[in-house]
């Protein structure tokens, strides 16, 4: 009796994950199409819906109800996971770029700890001890190497799984999850006001970079190393929680 009644608790459990799986495979091409929007056109669409569904599936088997996040949340957040991870595994970009992201955050960290204030891109230039020409040729190099998402903050090493909604953390986990968004909250908030403004247009709104330049009245290019610049300055201000993350 017990043995019948495991099976059928296991295949209850199947049916379910099959079910969520069937009905949320639009979900997953949303996301891919999104995403493919935002990166260089080499990235083709289905290889993302491919390594979307794999998240997708993960989500089925391990989404807990009742733990504070619908599964089409919980499924979105994974599958952008499954997604990024791909992309970091045919990851397109010199390690020189990898080395100026954590170079230019470091910078804006230490001038802005000294200074009590929002870095210039000319005083961040001259911390790196290259023109300012050469500064904002590394913002783009940076931007262009960029996914969206925590991992723009936390680079390849980040446990974003722990903060996902949903995911039984324990109480410890949840405080610690509680103070990271207000820490968080607090960075976007002390941005310039133009920085704020791309990354509203940008995760916000959904706006891709030509939109916000027109909306801006500047070139897409200048709005590449303000998005890019306004996320290295967030990685310099939640330097703390990075170390944390990395194990450093």
């Amino acid at each position: 009796m017990t043995a019948n009644r495991s099976r059928m608790a296991y295949a209850g459990a199947a049916d379910q994950s099959a079910r969520l799986v069937s009905d949320h495979i639009d979900l997953v091409r949303r996301i891919a199409h999104h995403m493919a929007a935002r990166l260089p056109a080499s990235v083709q669409v289905e290889d993302l819906v491919q390594s979307g569904m794999v998240g997708l599936i993960e989500s089925s088997r391990q989404y807990q109800p009742g733990q504070g996040a619908t599964f089409a949340t919980y499924a979105g957040i994974r599958i952008r996971g499954a997604m990024i991870d791909e992309l970091r595994r045919a990851d397109w970009t010199p390690r020189s770029v990898h080395r100026n992201t954590r170079r230019i955050s470091a910078a804006i960290h230490r001038i802005e700890s000294r200074e009590g204030r929002a870095a210039s891109d000319r005083e961040i230039a001259d911390e790196l001890q290259v023109s300012l020409d050469e500064y904002h040729g590394m913002l783009l190099d940076t931007s262009s190497s960029q996914v969206l998402g925590l991992d723009d903050l936390f680079g390849e090493d980040a446990d974003t799984d722990r903060r996902l909604p949903g995911s039984g953390a324990t109480p410890g986990e949840q405080i610690e999850t509680d103070q990271f968004r207000k820490a968080l909250a607090e960075a976007l908030g002390s941005l310039p006001e133009r920085e704020r403004l791309v990354l509203s247009l940008y995760y916000d709104e959904e706006l891709n970079l030509r939109e916000i330049g027109a909306v801006m009245d500047i070139t897409e290019s200048r709005v590449s190393q303000i998005r890019s610049q306004a996320l290295h300055r967030l990685r310099g201000r939640l330097s703390e929680w990075i170390r944390e993350e990395s194990g450093s």
